[in-house]
C-alpha cells in the first residue's frame, strides 16, 4: 500500500523553504509513501529543482489561495475555499489522499476540516492530541484546545481516541489512561471530571485513575485526558518554564570567564540534555475524531521538526487508527461490576 499525504506547503512561518525539502527528504525515507504538495505551484516547482527526487513519488496542486496565520477560522472556512489549507484536506476526502500535514492556522484547519471530513460515527467533538516527553519515554495529552467545555462523555471519547494514537504510534497495545485532576482521590475534582471517571472505572480501557498535574512529566500513565481550557493551559505554561529555565542555564555559563569555561567543558552534556527535550522531536499535534487523518504541526517548525509531523500522519495511515476510534467507539466493552 502506497500512503499518500498531502502537504500545504504554504502554511507555517516559513512556507515552501521548509515544507518542500522536508517532504522531498521524507519520500526518501520512506518507500512506500507520495507525497502531494499543494500550493502555489511556481513557488513549489521553485523549489523543487534545488532537491533531486523522484517526480513519481512527488505530486503537485496549485492552490491560488493562502490563510494567514492571524486570519478568523469563520472567515477562512467561508471565502478561501481554494487556498492550500482546504485543497488538501479535501484530497483526503476525495480519496486521493490518506492523511493531511498543515503547520498553518490552527483555528482554521480545525474548522475547516470539521466541515470537509465531519466526525467519526460515536464521536461529538474533535480533539488535539500531542506526545510530550516524560521521564520514562512520552505521553499523550489530550485535549490541548480545542474544546474549552466537556461533557463526561466527552472526555471518555478523548480517552479512547488516546489511546488508539497511542497504540498506532508503535506505543503499547494496552495503554494506560490518566484523568487529569486537582488530587489522585476519587473525591476530587469537578462534576464532570467526577462522572467521566465513573465511566472510564467501568469501560474495557486501562484506566489507572486520577493524575496530577506532577504527573505529566513523570510518565505515570500513557494518555492523560483533560478539557482543552486545562490542557492548553497546562501546555503553555510547561513551554513557558522551559523557555525560561534555558534562558537561567544560558545566563549562568556566560556570567563570567570561569562560568563560560566550565560551559565549554559540560557541553557534552549539556548537548545530550538538548537532544532528550528537544521540543522538535515531538512536532505534529493529531486532529483526533475527524472522518480523516489531520496532523498539525507547529507554525515555526524548521525542516527536522515538520518530518516528525509527516511521520506522525504516515504511522496513524499505517496503524489504521480511525478504523481503531471507530471499533472502540461504537462497541464499548463494559467491565462486569
Amino acid at each position: 500500500m502506497t500512503i499518500r499525504l498531502a502537504i500545504d506547503c504554504m502554511g507555517g512561518d516559513f512556507g515552501v523553504k521548509v515544507t518542500v525539502p522536508a517532504a522531498i527528504h521524507f519520500v526518501k525515507s520512506h518507500p512506500d509513501t507520495h507525497v502531494i504538495l499543494v500550493g502555489k505551484s511556481d513557488q513549489i516547482k521553485k523549489r523543487l529543482k534545488r532537491y533531486p527526487h523522484d517526480s513519481e513519488r512527488v505530486s503537485v496542486i496549485n492552490a491560488d489561495e493562502i490563510i494567514s496565520m492571524d486570519e478568523g477560522p469563520a472567515q477562512a472556512l467561508r471565502t478561501k475555499k481554494n487556498s492550500s489549507m482546504r485543497i488538501a484536506i479535501n484530497l483526503i476526502k476525495d480519496g486521493r489522499a490518506n492523511a493531511c500535514v498543515s503547520a498553518g492556522n490552527t483555528g482554521a484547519l480545525m474548522a475547516i476540516s470539521r466541515f470537509v471530513l465531519k466526525m467519526l460515527p460515536g464521536i461529538e467533538r474533535p480533539a488535539i492530541a500531542s506526545f510530550l516527553p516524560t521521564h520514562k519515554g512520552q505521553v499523550c495529552m489530550l485535549d490541548l484546545g480545542a474544546n474549552v467545555d466537556c461533557s463526561a462523555d466527552h472526555l471518555f471519547q478523548f480517552a479512547v481516541m488516546g489511546s488508539c494514537l497511542v497504540t498506532s504510534s508503535g506505543g503499547p497495545t494496552f495503554p494506560s489512561i490518566g484523568l487529569l485532576n486537582v488530587g489522585s482521590e476519587d473525591i476530587k475534582g469537578n462534576e464532570v471530571v467526577k462522572e467521566a471517571s465513573e465511566l472510564l472505572k467501568h469501560s474495557s480501557l486501562n484506566f489507572k485513575g486520577n493524575v496530577e498535574g506532577t504527573d505529566i512529566y513523570r510518565g505515570t500513565t500513557d494518555v492523560i485526558v483533560c478539557d482543552g481550557f486545562v490542557g492548553n493551559i497546562a501546555l503553555k505554561t510547561s513551554e513557558g518554564l522551559a523557555q525560561m529555565l534555558g534562558k537561567y542555564l544560558k545566563e549562568e555559563f556566560h556570567r563570567n570567564a570561569f562560568t563560560k569555561t566550565l560551559g565549554l567543558l559540560a557541553s557534552p552534556v549539556i548537548n545530550q540534555f538538548k537532544q532528550r527535550v528537544d521540543h522538535r522531536r515531538y512536532n505534529g499535534a493529531s486532529l483526533l475524531g475527524l472522518r480523516g487523518i489531520v496532523v498539525k504541526s507547529h507554525g515555526a517548525a524548521d525542516l527536522y521538526s515538520m518530518g516528525f509531523a509527516m511521520q506522525r500522519a504516515y504511522e496513524e495511515v499505517k496503524h489504521s487508527m480511525l478504523d481503531a476510534i471507530t471499533d472502540n467507539i461504537q462497541v464499548p466493552e463494559q467491565k462486569e461490576l
